[in-house]
């Protein structure tokens, strides 16, 4: 499976972090000095700094730079090894949790700012861009902050976290995302929406829970095919193993 480009470029920063070129407190070089170093666009950068962002490798001051944070500060740590199944389980019962306590407390701003996001949901990509993927995020990230529970925040930035960091969930979720309709994408956090709009727990409740399903559903099909390519290529690999050794005359 293809890695996204940002994806490249954000784990070469990470390891230039982790090996001290660029230590806590310390200022990234700006986009353009780093897109001519990774020899990558502006707009590439800007994902890159974003998923650092939401690692919590840096943080994005509008109008004075990309800083980077300290380990011992931003709770980076090592992460668990589990699949994209057993996160999204976790993330279906702790997110339509969250949804419900929103219902409860969400402010006519919190909903506006959903509104904009669904919008940007609601369109397909423009080429090398990710925009519907963050503002997915950040619908999710804010109706967690909307909950008004810091403990379910916490929790629910860390699910992402893993989401974010742990490759092989990534590969999953990128995936899927390269598969999914925009309109897909669109009604099932509209119904979410429209609960969190009528201030109905139980509804918005469902309306999370039957997304988080659906990305399940969406998850087997992915796993599945990607099981079968892998049992695919070890055949072949076999099978060129044992041609090559017919014709080298070491099988009777």
């Amino acid at each position: 499976m293809e890695k996204r480009l940002y994806h490249t470029v954000a784990d070469q920063i990470k390891a230039l972090i982790n090996m001290g070129s660029f230590p806590p407190g310390s200022r990234l070089p700006g986009e353009r000095e780093l897109a001519e170093r990774f020899e990558v666009s502006r707009v590439t950068i800007r994902e890159a700094e974003i998923a650092l962002q939401a690692l919590g490798y840096v943080s994005i001051k509008t109008g004075s730079g990309v800083y980077v944070l300290d380990p011992a500060e931003n709770g980076n740590q090592g992460l668990p090894k589990i699949s994209a199944y057993e996160l999204t389980e976790a993330r279906l019962m702790f997110e339509s949790e969250a949804a419900a306590l929103a219902a409860r407390e969400i402010s006519d701003e919190s909903l506006e700012r959903l509104e904009v996001l669904l919008e940007t949901m609601s369109k397909d990509n423009p080429p090398g861009e990710n925009l519907s993927q963050q503002a997915d995020r950040e619908f999710h990230m804010t109706i967690a902050a909307a909950s008004g529970n810091a403990a379910v925040k916490y929790i629910i930035e860390t699910l992402w976290k893993i989401r974010a960091e742990l490759p092989e969930i990534r590969e999953v979720h990128e995936a899927i995302c390269s598969d999914e309709e925009a309109t897909d994408r669109h009604e099932e956090h509209a119904r979410v929406l429209i609960a969190l709009r009528n201030r109905d727990p139980s509804a918005a409740r469902q309306a999370m829970q039957e997304h988080f399903r659906s990305l399940l559903a969406a998850m087997i099909d992915v796993t599945e095919e990607q099981a079968l390519m892998e049992l695919q290529k070890a055949v072949t690999e076999r099978r060129k193993r044992y041609l090559n050794s017919i014709e080298r005359g070491q099988v009777a």
